[in-house]
């Protein structure tokens, strides 16, 4: 097995109690909060992709964040 790492502040409870609330979530409470960051207005935005392109999107992403 390898050692779990999580971000500062985390640890597996914590990790625990995300995918608890994240489960329990209902397929409207799903689109609500898709829809609610969709609004915020940050400097992201979520596009639709064929599946077979993300492996060529998660290195663009990967070389962009090491830039």
């Amino acid at each position: 097995m390898t050692e779990q790492r999580f971000p500062a502040g985390w640890d597996a409870q914590r990790v625990q109690r995300l995918l608890t609330e994240l489960d329990a979530r209902t397929d409207e409470e799903w689109v609500a909060a898709d829809e609610a960051a969709a609004l915020d207005g940050g400097d992201q935005t979520v596009v639709t992709v064929p599946a077979a392109l993300l492996p060529d999107i998660r290195k663009l992403l990967a070389a962009h964040k090491t830039a």
